[in-house]
């Protein structure tokens, strides 16, 4: 893959240097680069933000990506991932058929778990509303319970910084160039905990609906309670990065959360490799929608 000269710009600013091949023939500064050869820099580790979500404990570092096509990995129906009766009864039936204004005024008028008795205001999600990347992060932080958008504060600057290396904003009015950034939990945990199992169970119909009302080319989940929440699996971020699983028939890739990249900058080059994983799922999702360009 080769960078427009604007693409590069904004990769130097996000801080992530290219390195080019013996024999490439490109200048370092120009130069296309593999996951393996492409490292950011640790401008962002001195920020005094404190991480927004309660993605608290170090995820074991994962593999490098394989140099073979992505492998497509089928998402299975587990039994933990059965919903109390309260949670299908109250959320899952109405929420189903809900269209964006009503899906936003549910989420906002929600009691359904005790986090409604702490928060300030429900944090629902931003972007195009047919965006063709979703990302999907974890649970919101003291940033975001104030302001009600998810990813603010340094982590998602660094997100920001991530997205517009590849073009993409959560601002542009073009539904190519904009993502839809949710959250698993639309309400913030008490001191940032980690969220509990009941409280991701009953907010999972409207991150569901989020995403069929989306329909993205393809879902970023970012850190493990967005994969505990897309994928059922208890399984590590660094397991399960660097393949494309399918979630309800959509290519879903998993990477670090940016609030755990600001910990452990060392692993800012595998959740690159993730990101131009999934802008390669994108690119090959939108060549067979549009197949004469």
């Amino acid at each position: 893959m080769r960078w427009t000269e604007r693409q590069q710009a904004m990769l130097r600013e996000m801080g992530l240097r290219v390195w080019a091949a013996p024999g490439d023939g490109l200048p370092e500064h120009i130069a296309a680069t593999t996951a393996a050869q492409t490292s950011l820099t640790t401008e962002v580790s001195d920020q005094a933000t404190a991480p927004s979500n309660a993605d608290k404990a170090p995820d074991p570092a994962g593999t490098p990506p394989r140099s073979s096509p992505p492998q497509v990995v089928p998402v299975p129906v587990p039994a933990a991932h059965a919903r109390p009766a309260a949670a299908v009864s109250t959320l899952a039936g109405p929420v189903a058929t809900m269209d964006w204004p009503e899906l936003r005024a549910a989420v906002a008028a929600c009691t359904a778990c005790s986090l409604c008795d702490s928060r300030t205001q429900t944090v629902f999600g931003i972007g195009h509303a047919q965006a063709h990347w979703m990302v999907v992060g974890e649970a919101p932080g003291e940033q975001e319970d104030l302001r009600g958008e998810p990813f603010v504060g340094a982590a998602g600057r660094l997100l920001d910084r991530m997205l517009l290396a590849l073009g993409l904003t959560r601002g542009a009015a073009d539904a190519v160039q904009q993502v839809y950034i949710a959250n698993t939990l639309k309400c913030r945990p008490p001191r940032n905990r980690n969220p509990e199992p009941e409280e991701l169970q009953r907010c999972q119909p409207f991150l569901e609906r989020q995403v069929e009302l989306v329909q993205p080319r393809v879902i970023l989940a970012m850190g493990r309670f967005a994969v505990q929440s897309l994928l059922a699996s208890t399984e590590p971020v660094g397991r399960l990065r660097g393949r494309v699983h399918q979630w309800r028939g959509r290519p879903l890739v998993v990477t670090y959360h940016p609030a755990y990249l600001l910990r452990n900058p060392a692993d800012k080059a595998r959740a690159w490799a993730d990101l131009c994983l999934a802008a390669q799922v994108a690119d090959e999702a939108a060549a067979r929608a549009n197949p004469m360009r």
